[in-house]
């Protein structure tokens, strides 16, 4: 019996052993991946930065044509959400977080009467949501984990369509912000129209004051911006969903790993336990039998 158990003991050690030189292999691929996004997101920043730097003092410098663009809609009768999440699992809460997170935004622009179309990105979203019975309009996988800026292009295409052609008056975003190593924040934010809040508060009521000049003007330069920023802002979220996916990725496989070892040594003392028990019963027979043979004599 003991000798089974021991057997039994052996080939689970063995599997967990197989399994911790899994999940230490994938957080150490996972931990590789963090320096390189976070090194994307630093080269990208410059270009974000300035993108809306421009869009902010060309709004300044009209604010009649700025609120008439980039103003929140007073009625959103059809909507439309993004929701970016991972193109694969083991990474602890990442993409439950994300999806969760979209589909409180669904039903609460349901409840307020607007009809939601929505598009995913990420193979994990699109099962999520047709399980709960929210259709999937379009979606795009399979680039997640290191997104180029064509990628964001297309996405940006297909969310600007139905906003141009005035099918939605809203385009949300929801995905994961990278704010540090330690910190991914899931957040919704509006994509189209863009949205310049402090503009209203902050600029003077002439308008912008200095020596910057547009060419052309400034409503036909917003219409030109807006595709690029709204390229820009896929992007960044796209890169900055990657370092998070990574990141958390990483955090869960270490906790496996850990995991992994403490279960070993677990499984190891009640082997050492079980082949102590095994070796003291056959003492106990051996010492039994000649105690037997000698009374027998």
């Amino acid at each position: 019996m003991a000798g089974g158990q021991e057997r039994i003991l052996r080939r689970r050690i063995k599997s967990v052993q197989a399994t911790r030189k899994i999940t230490k292999a994938m957080e150490l691929i996972a931990a590789s991946q963090i320096a390189r996004s976070q090194a994307r997101i630093a080269a990208n920043r410059p270009y974000r930065q300035g993108m809306q730097r421009i869009i902010r003092e060309a709004a300044l410098a009209d604010l009649s044509v700025a609120r008439k663009m980039m103003a929140a809609p007073e009625k959103v009768d059809a909507a439309l959400v993004v929701v970016i999440a991972g193109d694969r699992g083991l990474s602890g809460p990442y993409n439950s977080s994300v999806l969760r997170a979209g589909e409180r935004l669904i039903n609460s622009l349901a409840q307020q009467g607007t009809t939601v179309r929505l598009i995913t990105v990420g193979k994990k979203a699109p099962a999520y949501y047709r399980f709960r019975g929210i259709e999937v309009e379009q979606t795009f996988a399979g680039f997640v984990d290191r997104p180029e800026f064509s990628d964001a292009r297309v996405i940006a295409a297909a969310l600007a369509a139905p906003f141009v052609a005035g099918e939605v008056q809203q385009v949300m975003l929801v995905s994961t912000r990278f704010v540090s190593a330690g910190s991914q924040v899931v957040q919704a934010e509006q994509l189209l129209p863009l949205s310049m809040p402090e503009v209203a508060d902050e600029a003077p009521s002439t308008g912008l004051k200095g020596y910057t000049e547009f060419e052309p003007e400034v409503e036909e330069l917003l219409v030109e911006l807006a595709p690029k920023a709204l390229e820009s802002e896929i992007f960044s979220a796209l890169l900055e969903g990657a370092a998070s996916f990574h990141t958390s990725q990483q955090r869960a496989m270490a906790a496996a790993t850990d995991n992994a070892d403490e279960l070993g040594q677990t499984l190891t003392r009640i082997m050492n336990r079980a082949r102590q028990d095994s070796i003291t019963t056959e003492i106990m027979e051996i010492v039994g039998g000649a105690e037997a043979l000698r009374s027998g004599k």
